[in-house]
């Protein structure tokens, strides 16, 4: 397995946590805690927590104004990235983004495919990019997918990222 040994400097971010579901409330959102714990764990400050429904006018209401917050470093999303009809928070994130992180996507898509769910990772449509300054990461809503999604590229990945997009400012 592969240590992350670049020695970027541990900035610690200011972080958006966005649930897209219109079930969801802040007490069964097990997701969206799991994010919170996991930056929190490591470090991380979560200045913003909220469930917005599976709408895009909604949703991209809410990440535009992450985007346009100097204050916030990182929006993580859950939710809204399957098929089905009521999924768009793809279709609204995307058109969003300065620069598109396609690894993001495709590494979590082979992690899910060999560590959680097989060959439905096929229906995942997990993205991240940066769009003015701020790094999002669009995850599914399940807490398998967040877990890996954490565990296993955002949290070992995040400071340098963020040093990344910051050091020609």
């Amino acid at each position: 397995m592969y240590v992350n040994d670049h020695k970027a400097k541990m900035r610690k971010a200011a972080c958006m946590v966005i649930t897209m579901s219109d079930t969801r409330n802040i007490s069964t959102d097990k997701s969206g805690s799991l994010i919170v714990d996991f930056l929190e764990k490591h470090g991380h400050m979560v200045t913003s927590r909220d469930i917005v429904a599976d709408e895009k006018n909604a949703i991209d209401k809410k990440i535009t104004a992450g985007i346009n917050d100097p204050n916030i470093d990182v929006i993580l999303t859950n939710g809204g990235t399957g098929i089905a009809n009521r999924d768009v928070t793809i279709e609204t994130v995307k058109p969003l983004l300065d620069k598109e992180i396609p690894g993001f996507g495709e590494i979590f898509r082979s992690l899910s495919y060999l560590e959680d769910i097989g060959s439905a990772a096929i229906l995942s449509r997990a993205i991240a990019g940066i769009a003015n300054q701020t790094v999002i990461f669009a995850m599914p809503g399940s807490s398998g997918a967040v877990r890996l999604a954490m565990e296993r590229l955002i949290l070992p990945e995040l400071s340098h990222v963020i040093h990344e997009i910051n050091k020609d400012t």
